[in-house]
């Protein structure tokens, strides 16, 4: 195992957790299990934590992976969170997707399926991140 990817891992769970974490206390504390209303349209509530949540484990997850696991990147820091955004973005509609199946159509309980949902991801993140987000040129 090569010592990025452990990084990887490391933050890459350090993250997760405290994206389930948020998830839990804004589902069940905030929400409290009830739909968010916005006016013109309502948000269930596993949705609408989904939503809240997601800027702080964006930021979070860029800057563990920026400066911890991906440090040999020459790219310019915006280009990098733009990149970033790009594939999160890619895992946040994954994420509304699974959410949508796992609760709405096959009737599994919230956080369960969201944690079901982030591993399978999590795969498809760090092929992102080192090829696209973080590359580094190689010939150096």
């Amino acid at each position: 195992m090569s010592l990025q990817f452990f990084r990887y891992g490391v933050s890459g769970v350090a993250n997760m957790i405290l994206d389930w974490f948020l998830y839990f206390c804004m589902y069940h504390f905030i929400l409290n299990q009830q739909m968010l209303h916005l006016g013109i349209f309502t948000l269930s509530s596993h949705i609408a934590a989904l939503f809240l949540t997601f800027p702080i484990s964006l930021l979070t997850g860029f800057f563990l992976q920026k400066y911890v696991t991906f440090t040999g990147s020459e790219l310019r820091g915006k280009v990098q969170l733009f990149r970033y955004c790009l594939v999160v973005l890619a895992n946040l509609l994954i994420n509304y997707l699974g959410l949508k199946i796992l609760v709405d159509i096959l009737g599994f309980y919230p956080t369960p399926s969201k944690m079901v949902i982030t591993l399978l991801t999590t795969m498809f993140s760090y092929f992102s991140q080192k090829k696209f987000t973080f590359k580094t040129d190689k010939a150096k």
